[in-house]
């Protein structure tokens, strides 16, 4: 089976649903811990309640080194200690200036209650017949860490999944680079020899008269091949950009376009610029660009239609609007058509598309993206270039 673009989707997309049942079974442990603790230090409080009561009650037959030691066992638990009017008696793991006292202690204690009566209820102790104290507290550090913990794992693991992702579509990326340069270079040099023999023949038949009638469409056709070769020698190494007219390149690859298409298909251009525009440009390759764009309209018109090439300027940009009347495409698959492998026609590999996108953004620096398509009325490709400093 060929691996297209859409079985590397669905590839990422399992290893993200497994990341993310990973994920779930670990927070779902996570949560069961913080909240076996949650459990605990409510026991412990429980029994610092108890043991604040008995010594402060000064019951009979008490263990008070036991007592004492049970409340300062407590280095973890934030707590403070309220009478039954409010008032602050005491607080444990909790920083409070000693200067506060009274209405200040209160005051002091009113802007943290939130933290502590929000998260659990007060724990009411007994002193005597006519004294009640209660007791606030708040979940431990430890315990704040632990609750903490599931998200940061949920961010590290999205990002580590994210850095995967990256550096295998990197990879990807280089190795489709390799796939392209080396299949490029060797299809070059395997049309060079014949390409070489058929001029030697069209020279021999011009020497020896031989049909000379029809050695001038002969001469077009490895005219026509030279260029395909030389294409492909360029898609194979970093082309070199040289100033040309964008207005001369697209009517000499449109007028050899109208020449091999059916005469149902109208091809035309309006410009809407101040005069000729002068582009950085590898013209073999982005008449490339123009052939495949007019070819898949070609295709997707069924060989009726109109093909209109519209160029203009924004800011310091050219623009070009390959636009037809073909049957259009669903916006979902405005991005995945310039993906490798993507086609709708039972033949072909489905680099057309694919190929058209690295020239232009990887070799001429522009973009190219489908502006706006509507199903059964036809498709706009935009394609945004750089203007050279003469048209500036």
């Amino acid at each position: 089976m060929r691996i297209t673009f859409e079985n590397f989707v669905k590839v990422k997309y399992l290893f993200a649903i497994l990341a993310l049942i990973i994920v779930a079974i670990s927070t779902y442990f996570t949560n069961g811990l913080v909240k076996n603790v949650a459990m605990e230090e409510e026991r412990k409080m429980t029994l610092w309640a108890e043991a604040t009561r008995k010594v402060a009650s000064a019951e009979e037959m008490t263990d008070f080194d036991f007592l004492l030691k049970v409340i300062e066992d407590n280095t973890t638990i934030p707590c403070f200690i309220l009478d039954q009017n409010s008032n602050v008696v005491g607080s444990r793991n909790i920083s409070v200036p000693k200067s506060l006292e009274g209405e200040r202690l209160k005051i002091f204690w009113q802007e943290r209650k939130e933290n502590f009566g929000d998260l659990h209820d007060p724990i009411a102790i007994d002193i005597d017949r006519d004294t009640r104290q209660y007791i606030y507290y708040d979940n431990s550090l430890l315990l704040k860490r632990l609750s903490y913990y599931p998200y940061i794992q949920w961010g590290v693991i999205l990002i580590f999944f994210l850095a995967v992702l990256f550096f295998f579509t990197l990879a990807k990326r280089a190795e489709q680079d390799k796939v392209w340069a080396g299949l490029s270079k060797e299809t070059a040099h395997q049309l060079g020899t014949p390409i070489s023999s058929l001029m030697a023949w069209v020279e021999y038949m011009k020497m020896e008269n031989i049909a000379p009638e029809l050695i001038p469409e002969m001469e077009k056709d490895v005219t026509r091949l030279q260029t395909i070769a030389d294409r492909f020698s360029k898609v194979g190494s970093i082309p070199e950009l040289k100033p040309a007219c964008l207005n001369d390149v697209l009517e000499n690859t449109l007028a050899y376009m109208r020449r091999r298409v059916s005469s149902k298909v109208v091809i035309s251009t309006v410009y809407q610029t101040d005069g000729p525009v002068n582009l950085q440009l590898c013209v073999p390759l982005f008449e490339w660009v123009c052939e495949n764009l007019c070819k898949n309209a070609v295709d997707a018109m069924e060989g009726r239609g109109s093909i209109t090439v519209n160029i203009s300027q924004q800011e310091n940009k050219i623009c070009l609007d390959f636009t037809d009347t073909g049957k259009g495409i669903p916006k979902s698959k405005f991005k995945t058509v310039f993906q490798p492998g993507f086609t709708t026609k039972k033949r072909g590999w489905g680099l057309g598309l694919s190929l058209v996108k690295r020239i232009i953004e990887d070799y001429h620096h522009g973009v190219i993206f489908v502006k706006q398509s509507e199903l059964g009325k036809g498709t706009t490709f935009r394609i945004l270039l750089n203007m050279s400093s003469d048209n500036e």
